[in-house]
């Protein structure tokens, strides 16, 4: 790390991001940079990573990549202590990662089961529970948990995913409670369908892309797909000053998908 990145030198706040190598993690990353965050950006997609964080510096923002698998309580703990020394005491921690799986609960496999939950529901635990320490000693800091509107409502075939995102809207409100006290925040953003790098795989798989693609934006009542830059606005207003009285609650940004 050169000298100028060393937290000595650095006035910046600390931002740490799961999920940067794409989709909102991304425009999360990049929309935080501006608003004058330093970036450690957790993903276990190197390239992706790295992408993003050029992406950052060529703005004249600064970003660190870290290989993380989220679901791996030794790996978190180890990266937030790197962070922590060699980047600085993190003030904002955004949940972005996330996986999913097309299934019904008689389609779901112990394996993917295990896999989604691990991913959605225990990495934003590991990750809180790594960093909220430093959070309460300095005595400020805001968690934002990106779950979904399938954490509130059910989804056809997205049994597990629907149980994961409902988990982690549980898990937001619980460190609410518990450390609001201490100078913490705790919120879960919702989103409806964003056009997002997952859910163009999902449409790429599909009989007729086209068809599919109709589909999920006639769900939104303009018919369109959310951006995940739209999404990244929402969370920087969160962690902002001005979101300063939003706590436990879980924000449905779905284009009125949930409405109809």
């Amino acid at each position: 790390m050169n000298e100028d990145s060393h937290p000595s030198h650095r006035h910046q706040p600390v931002a740490v991001v799961t999920g940067a190598a794409s989709g909102i993690g991304r425009a999360t990353a990049l929309r935080l940079a501006r608003e004058g965050y330093e970036l450690a950006l957790l993903d276990v997609d190197p390239v992706g990573t790295a992408e993003t964080c050029e992406r950052i510096r060529q703005a004249d923002g600064r970003a660190h990549p870290f290989r993380v698998d989220l679901s791996s309580p030794d790996e978190v703990a180890s990266v937030v202590g790197t962070v922590e020394v060699n980047v600085g005491r993190p003030t904002l921690l955004v949940n972005v990662a996330g996986i999913g799986v097309a299934a019904t609960v008689l389609e779901t496999s112990d394996e993917d089961w295990d896999r989604v939950l691990a991913v959605n529901l225990t990495g934003p635990f590991l990750t809180t529970r790594a960093i909220l320490p430093s959070m309460v000693a300095a005595g400020q800091g805001v968690i934002i948990n990106v779950a979904s509107v399938a954490g509130q409502i059910g989804l056809a075939r997205r049994a597990a995913y629907c149980a994961s995102k409902a988990g982690l809207v549980g898990l937001t409100r619980a460190v609410a409670v518990d450390h609001a006290k201490q100078g913490i925040r705790c919120v879960a953003i919702c989103p409806g369908t964003v056009e997002t790098e997952w859910i163009g795989k999902i449409l790429a798989n599909a009989e007729d892309p086209a068809a599919a693609r109709a589909a999920m934006a006639a769900r939104q009542l303009d018919g369109q797909l959310g951006s995940p830059d739209e999404i990244a606005a929402v969370i920087a207003f969160v962690a902002g000053a001005e979101g300063r009285f939003i706590n436990g609650a879980a924000l449905i940004i779905d284009g009125g998908l949930t409405t109809a």
